[in-house]
C-alpha cells in the first residue's frame, strides 16, 4: 500500500507540473489522492489537510518572507539601486566591460537588501540596459550579465530560497544566511571576472550606433550614466544591510525580527529619497503579487511533506540510494542531475518544495555537512532560474528590458557562462567545506 501511495501521488505530481499546472494544485491534487488512498476515507483525508495548512499559515517564520520582500521592492523604487549601480561604475576606472561589472556588483549589494532575484533582473534591466546600450555593448552579453547576476539575489542573505530551505529542513535562518555569505562574494567576483575577460578578448561586439553616438566604448560608458550619486541611498543600503543582517548574525534579534527592522529601514530610505506615498502603495502590491505565490506553494509543499511523512516516502527512496552504492559523491551527483533537468521545466521554488523533502533525510544519513548541503543545493537549483527553456530569470529580463529588438536566444547565449560558473562555485563548495562553515562556525 505504501509503495501505490507514493508511486500514484508523486507521479500525480510530477505529471501535472510538467504539463504547466500551477504547482501548488499540483501538490493540493497529489496529496488529496495520496492521503485517500492510503487512508480510504475521506474525512480523515480532509481532516488532515485542514489540519496541515492551518499550520502552516500561522507558521511565525513565515513572516520574513513578505517583509524582505516589500523591503526589497521600497528600495528599488526608491532609486538607490540606481545609486549603487553608477557608483559602482565611477569606482571601477577605465577597465574593459565596466559597465558589466558595474551591474554585477549592483547586484550583488541589491541582493544584500532584498532575497528577491525577480525583483533585481527587472531593477537592473531598466537601469543598466540602457546604459550598455548607449555605450556599444552587444544586446546578448548586456542582457546576459544583468540575467545572470541577477540570481546573486538568491544566494546572497537575506535570500528567499535560503529561507525556504531552511524552514524545509528546520534548520536556523540565521546560520545559513551566514553560510551563503563567501559563496555568494566568491560568485559576484567570478561573474565580475568573466565579464572583464569577455571584454578583453573582443567578445563583445560593438552596436551599429550613428556617427554622432560613436565614442570610445569606456568613454561612454562615464556618459552613459548620471553624473552624480546621491549618498542618501548609498549609504542608506549600507546601513539597513549592517543593521538587519549584523543583528541577526550577532543575536540582537531573530531573523523574523530582523526583517521588521529591514523593512523599516527600508521605509525610512524610501520617504528619504522622495518616494511617495502612492509609489509605496505600488511597491507593496508588486511585492503581494511576488510572496502571494511562494506562499500558496509553501501551503502545498505542507501538505505535500505530511503525505511524504505518512507514506514512509523518504524512507523508501533513501533505502533506492543506499541500494545502488553510490557513495557520497555518487548521491550528491544524482541529486543535482536531477535538479538541473528539473531546472529546464519547472521554476526553482518548485523544484525546492518537490525535491528536498527527499533528497534532506538521504543527506543526513549521509552525513553531509547540512549548511554544506544546503549551498551546493541552492547554487545548482539557482542554475534552473538560468536554463532553458524555462528560465524564468531569462524571461523576467527580456520582459523588463525596452529593446524591441533583442531576442530571447540572445539572453539564453549570453547567461551561458554565468550558469557555468554557478557550477563551477557549488562544486568548491562542495570540495571546500569551509567556504561555507567558516562563518557559521563563528557565530
Amino acid at each position: 500500500m505504501i509503495e501505490t501511495t507514493a508511486f500514484v501521488a508523486l507521479g500525480v505530481i510530477f505529471v501535472l507540473a510538467l504539463l504547466g499546472v500551477h504547482v501548488a494544485l499540483t501538490f493540493l491534487i497529489g496529496s488529496t489522492v495520496g492521503l485517500y488512498i492510503l487512508f480510504g476515507d475521506w474525512q480523515i483525508t480532509l481532516g488532515l489537510l485542514q489540519q496541515t495548512a492551518f499550520d502552516g499559515i500561522r507558521d511565525y517564520n513565515l513572516m520574513v518572507i513578505p517583509l524582505f520582500a516589500v523591503m526589497g521592492l521600497l528600495i528599488a523604487r526608491s532609486g538607490a539601486a540606481q545609486d549603487l549601480f553608477t557608483l559602482a561604475n565611477r569606482s571601477l576606472g577605465r577597465i574593459p566591460g565596466r559597465l558589466a561589472v558595474a551591474t554585477v556588483a549592483g547586484n550583488a549589494i541589491f541582493a544584500a537588501v532584498t532575497g528577491v532575484g525577480v525583483a533585481a533582473a527587472a531593477t537592473f534591466s531598466h537601469i543598466a540596459y540602457p546604459s550598455m546600450k548607449a555605450s556599444g555593448y552587444s544586446r546578448s552579453y548586456a542582457a546576459g550579465a544583468i540575467a545572470g547576476s541577477s540570481v546573486l539575489g538568491l544566494l546572497i542573505p537575506p535570500s528567499v530560497f535560503m529561507i525556504v530551505w531552511a524552514i524545509l529542513t528546520e534548520q536556523s535562518i540565521g546560520r545559513l544566511f551566514a553560510g551563503g555569505v563567501l559563496p555568494g562574494i566568491l560568485l559576484a567576483v567570478l561573474f565580475g571576472l568573466w565579464c572583464v575577460v569577455a571584454a578583453a578578448r573582443g567578445d563583445r561586439p560593438r552596436q551599429s550606433l550613428s556617427s554622432a553616438a560613436v565614442k570610445p566604448v569606456e568613454d561612454a560608458d562615464s556618459d552613459a550614466l548620471p553624473d552624480r550619486v546621491d549618498p542618501i541611498g548609498v549609504f542608506g543600503v549600507a546601513a539597513i544591510i549592517v543593521l538587519t543582517l549584523g543583528g541577526i548574525w550577532g543575536g540582537y534579534f531573530t531573523p523574523t525580527e530582523g526583517s521588521a527592522v529591514g523593512l523599516v529601514g527600508g521605509i525610512v530610505l524610501s520617504l528619504a529619497k522622495g518616494l511617495r506615498l502612492e509609489q509605496m502603495r505600488d511597491a507593496s502590491r508588486e511585492a503581494g503579487m511576488v510572496v502571494t505565490p511562494i506562499m500558496f506553494l509553501l501551503l502545498g509543499a505542507s501538505m505535500y511533506a505530511k503525505l511524504l511523512a505518512l507514506a514512509g516516502v523518504p524512507q523508501l527512496v533513501g533505502e533506492l540510494f543506499l541500494s545502488l552504492h553510490l557513495g557520497m559523491g555518487g548521491t550528491i551527483l544524482v541529486m543535482v542531475a536531477i535538479w538541473l533537468v528539473l531546472g529546464c521545466f519547472v521554476d526553482s521554488i518548485s523544484i525546492m518544495l518537490l525535491t528536498v523533502p527527499l533528497f534532506w533525510p538521504i543527506a543526513q544519513s549521509l552525513q553531509v555537512d547540512p549548511i554544506v548541503f544546503a549551498i551546493v543545493g541552492i547554487l545548482v537549483i539557482e542554475a534552473g532560474v538560468l536554463s532553458p527553456p524555462f528560465g524564468i530569470g531569462v524571461f523576467v529580463v527580456k520582459a523588463a528590458i525596452p529593446d524591441a529588438e533583442l531576442k530571447l536566444g540572445e539572453v539564453f547565449r549570453g547567461v551561458v557562462p554565468f550558469w557555468v560558473l554557478i557550477l563551477v562555485v557549488a562544486v568548491l563548495v562542495y570540495l571546500f567545506p569551509p567556504l561555507v562553515t567558516w562563518i557559521p562556525s563563528l557565530l
